[in-house]
């Protein structure tokens, strides 16, 4: 799967990280509809951590879409509000 931190850059993470990694992005949208600012910048920025670490390069030069985009770690919490989906920001 093809992942695109925004501001980054493209990484290519094994799908099998997908359940290591939803626990995390659970975090995130737990924190989002708390309202806790504190918790969300915390978890946001284990979960794109944790990305980062599972994750490898994607090639530069590439043109390929990316599967899945993850917010900037700058992100604020209404941004991110936007972009989650029944299912946070990971799938499944």
């Amino acid at each position: 799967m093809i992942v695109r931190i925004l501001g980054e850059g493209q990484l290519d993470l094994p799908d099998e990280a997908l359940e290591r990694l939803n626990a995390l992005d659970a975090k995130v949208e737990a924190a989002v509809e708390a309202g806790d600012e504190t918790a969300f910048a915390s978890a946001l920025a284990g979960l794109l951590d944790a990305v980062r670490a599972e994750a490898s390069p994607h090639e530069l030069d590439s043109l390929d879409e990316s599967d899945l985009i993850l917010p900037p770690a700058d992100a604020t919490m209404a941004e991110v509000a936007q972009m989650l989906s029944d299912d946070g920001l990971l799938p499944g």
